[in-house]
């Protein structure tokens, strides 16, 4: 493509287009790719580039040199392109990537060569491309069960008439003691766990030509893209020193997730949706998420859970509290219920007896501390 367009800035351009998600979701199809292409102000194209299907002739001559060769199966079977099947076929006189003149680009932008937003589109392929072959061979006109379906039928029928099939004994496995055996000797070393990525993955855009029926574009967007973040956030955790010698943190419950996609949904309109879900107001909403971004769960169940503790579990908090600061700073606190107020913040009891570190709802706010809301006034 590079080679071909007449216009190598806007092939660059396109390419930039790909990595910043321009490139909405592709529809791959005999003969052609499609995809809405959005410029950066959020003008959307439907842009299409054509690719010359194979003919009867050329499909044979590369489902024979597949078949040819059970490794080749076998890669393709592994979402890989065999190097060797590609320049086996392009020595018979047939390319499987597409080259010079195998693609015809359309937009609506108006442009006749190919522009920034068929350029993004061919971009995004090759990405497809690079985990599976198949989105290749169904370009070329040829889905993955047909070829499969071909490629199985040839290999059944043996080697071309006037050839002799080399006689080998089947395989006749492993006895299980020897396995065993094996086993016992030490198994290999555990692969290197994973790099972290720089941050989270972008997502592909559901955004098509019409918005099916249904489905709120903008929600998906945003779910997808909130999987993303706690994928990478657990991954970070997962690799981090000590990971394996701490106990696994438990599951959030339905509130809690919800006011935790609240903290990260940016348009009023998913916030507000949210909101009415977990049945709280825009007020309690707001106070919700500020205790959410100090200290997660359990910096919300300080700001809602109220309740009175028993004799054993206030010692226990007392203890806590009194270890987090030092003599001289403990502050002078007023209990209320479950509840501590300080003059320099507002703290409160775990049902286990933790205090302060473990459950803690207060915000620093121009050099101060100030509680989310005030304690309930019960007797103690």
């Amino acid at each position: 493509m590079e080679e071909g367009a007449l216009d190598g800035q806007q092939v660059g351009q396109g390419r930039r287009y790909a990595r910043t998600g321009a490139v909405g979701a592709v529809s791959v199809r005999p003969g052609r790719l499609t995809a809405v292409v959005r410029d950066p102000d959020g003008t959307a194209h439907r842009t299409d580039v054509l690719v010359r299907e194979f003919t009867g002739a050329e499909w044979d001559r590369v489902l024979g040199l597949a078949a040819a060769e059970s490794g080749y199966i076998a890669e393709l079977l592994d979402r890989e392109l065999p190097p060797g099947l590609a320049e086996e076929a392009a020595a018979a006189g047939v390319d499987l990537l597409p080259g010079l003149g195998d693609l015809d680009p359309q937009c609506d932008c108006g442009e006749w060569d190919h522009c920034p937003h068929t350029a993004a589109l061919c971009h995004q392929v090759a990405r497809l491309l690079d985990r599976d072959p198949f989105v290749l061979l169904l370009l070329r006109g040829r889905g993955e069960r047909k070829v499969l379906e071909a490629l199985e039928e040839r290999s059944a029928a043996g080697p071309e008439t006037g050839t002799e099939a080399e006689s080998t004994p089947g395989d006749a496995g492993v006895p299980a003691a020897e396995a065993f055996a094996a086993a016992a000797r030490g198994l290999p070393p555990l692969p290197p766990l994973p790099v972290l990525p720089e941050g989270p993955g972008q997502p592909p855009s559901p955004d098509t030509e019409s918005e099916p029926a249904g489905l709120d574009v903008d929600a998906v967007e945003f779910l997808a893209q909130a999987a993303a973040s706690e994928a990478f956030r657990l991954l970070a955790e997962a690799l981090a020193p000590g990971h394996a010698a701490r106990a696994p943190r438990p599951p959030l419950t339905t509130a809690e997730d919800a006011v935790r996609l609240t903290a990260e949904a940016g348009p009023f309109r998913l916030r507000f949706r949210l909101a009415a879900a977990t049945g709280r107001d825009r007020a309690a909403t707001d106070r919700a998420v500020r205790a959410w971004g100090i200290g997660g769960a359990p910096a919300l169940a300080a700001l809602e859970d109220d309740w009175t503790p028993d004799r054993a579990t206030l010692t226990r908090a007392g203890s806590a509290l009194a270890a987090a600061s030092p003599d001289a700073e403990a502050p002078v606190l007023r209990r209320v219920r479950a509840r501590w107020t300080a003059p320099t913040g507002n703290g409160s009891c775990g049902r286990t007896g933790t205090a302060a570190g473990g459950r803690c709802a207060a915000s620093r706010a121009d050099g101060t501390w100030r509680a989310p809301r005030p304690p309930t006034r019960h007797r103690p």
